[in-house]
């Protein structure tokens, strides 16, 4: 029947109600269910920094979070919410002017500050580190080695399998921004082959490789050149790698639904699934990932929901 038909979900909150419910408070300028949602996450990383990075998306427009921390000065979540949101206002402001264009410096520098206030009010948590060395990118040549490191240090001192963190250190040091592909690649390999089984780093490469496909399309002047990069996808190497993250990941994680601070990752690892025609790793996958989905990586290489329930048909799953 028609209202059986499957068709996925792309919750910008990757089914976290809590985050869901808190996130209405910012469209009527309330900032009291953040400080709630924040304060009951406590230090649950992987679960903090999800929520954290989309009430900052959220808040970029509007003056929430500064209504917060005028409140409440002393507050660390405050103060980690502020410097993700000014994170998140700066690649707002990189993205409107376009790739390769400069930006205010200062509003780059503005960002930087609120991240290391942030680190010294709340030392435990990584977040701030990770919006730090997210933002780094941003400056026209990067930041010195010496200091990248060093902010890395922190992140992974704080939690060494954050893998938010990850993935902005292999932006960092892809050819889009201030590395190379050889270098991204070494970069998820390394972390991929030191985390703990079951852990989901090892989906860096399938961020790196989508990163390398964004790279190329943008050389070869826009999407519809993606149609002669199939093989991107489809050779031995890729492959390989699609079945090997499935096995470090997926495969040792044990049951349970995947958290919604996973659920950008697991949508990596289906997309490269499906795109290396593993049928048997992808039909896996979309069962687990069921009607959740995120749009990204799926919207570089055509429209997600298209491509979600075309798989879906294709490899006979039940929505």
């Amino acid at each position: 029947m028609a209202r059986d038909r499957f068709a996925p979900d792309f919750d910008p909150d990757c089914g976290d109600e809590s985050l869901t419910s808190a996130r209405q408070d910012i469209v009527i300028g309330r900032w009291q269910g953040l400080r709630a949602l924040l304060r009951t996450t406590g230090p649950d990383w992987l679960v903090r920094g999800h929520r954290v990075r989309l009430l900052a998306q959220a808040c970029a427009g509007s003056s929430t979070a500064e209504s917060w921390l005028a409140a409440e000065p002393q507050s660390a979540d405050a103060l980690v919410l502020r410097a993700a949101t000014e994170t998140a206002r700066a690649f707002t402001l990189a993205i409107s002017a376009g790739r390769g264009a400069p930006i205010d410096r200062s509003r780059i520098d503005t960002a930087v500050l609120a991240c290391l206030a942030a680190a010294e009010a709340h030392p435990q948590d990584p977040t701030p580190w990770v919006s730090l060395i997210s933002v780094a990118r941003l400056y026209p040549t990067g930041v010195r080695r010496q200091e990248l490191a060093r902010w890395w240090d922190e992140l992974h001192r704080r939690d060494p399998y954050n893998v938010e963190g990850h993935l902005q250190v292999l932006h960092y040091y892809s050819a889009r921004w201030h590395g190379t592909h050889g270098l991204m690649y070494d970069f998820a390999r390394d972390a991929a082959g030191v985390a703990p089984p079951g852990c989901a780093l090892p989906v860096l490469v399938q961020y790196a490789r989508v990163e390398e496909f964004r790279y190329l399309v943008d050389g070869a002047q826009g999407q519809q050149a993606s149609v002669g990069l199939s093989q991107h996808w489809k050779h031995d190497g890729a492959v390989s790698d699609v079945r090997r993250t499935w096995q470090r990941w997926i495969a040792q994680r044990g049951e349970g639904p995947v958290a919604p601070g996973e659920l950008r990752d697991l949508n990596y690892l289906t997309h490269a699934a499906c795109q290396a025609g593993v049928t048997d790793v992808a039909a896996d996958l979309l069962r687990l990932q069921g009607r959740r989905a995120t749009r990204t990586p799926w919207s570089y290489t055509g429209d997600p929901e298209k491509q979600i329930v075309k798989w879906h048909a294709d490899l006979r799953l039940r929505g």
